[in-house]
């Protein structure tokens, strides 16, 4: 007896279209320090996390235009945490009316044997880097200021150099679809950072 045909279904119930709103910017080393005082004074009253991750970007070549991406990152100075896999969508970047670059984004935990597991799904990895830095939190916005560091031999995160003179500054919120009301909240808060940091909605594109 020939089996049915297999029929894809979307996934309902029980799942949350998540959705990343983003803005972006960069702060010369110098300036580092002024700008931390400042989040200090406008984010929550708490200290600080800093964190040092190893990030590893894997492809999926198919028929597709361009390839499956996803985001490999494990932190080097904490013992114990797991693995994390991230997926990040297209910008939506044409509607105006937005103050913030917003995607589809999916955030998942994983065990230690993740980069063994993708390779063998197929992907090959394109580049990694590490990332150090201190992360600030302002009710659900999160504010991440970290370098960026270059791996000179593959594989080996204590042969490392920084990528530039600056650092990257990082505005986000995760939340469901719709709630785009937050990239108001987003863009009151990146004007207090001025003339410190100038946070923008940014298309990766532009950056290619």
């Amino acid at each position: 007896m020939e089996a049915p045909p297999v029929t894809m279904m979307p996934v309902s119930g029980g799942t949350i279209n998540m959705m990343e709103y983003l803005l972006q910017g960069s702060v010369l080393d110098q300036c580092l320090e002024s700008l931390l005082h400042r989040l200090r004074g406008l984010c929550d009253n708490m200290e600080p996390e800093t964190f040092l991750d190893h990030e590893m970007v894997f492809l999926l070549k198919g028929q597709q235009a361009s390839p499956f991406v996803l985001r490999a990152r494990r932190s080097m100075d904490k013992t114990g945490m797991p693995w994390h896999l991230r997926y990040l969508g297209q910008p939506e970047i044409g509607d105006k009316s937005r103050h913030a670059l917003v995607r589809n984004c999916v955030d998942i935990a994983t065990s230690d044997n993740l980069t063994d597991f993708l390779v063998e799904m197929g992907f090959r990895m394109d580049h990694e880097f590490v990332a150090k830095g201190h992360v600030f939190r302002k009710g659900i916005m999160k504010v991440m200021v970290y370098k960026i560091f270059r791996i000179l031999m593959p594989g080996n995160t204590e042969s490392i150099e920084p990528l530039s003179l600056s650092y990257l500054v990082e505005l986000n919120v995760v939340a469901p679809a719709g709630q785009d009301i937050v990239s108001d909240d987003m863009r009151n808060f990146a004007e207090q950072l001025k003339p410190l940091v100038h946070l923008e909605k940014i298309d990766p594109k532009r950056l290619m």
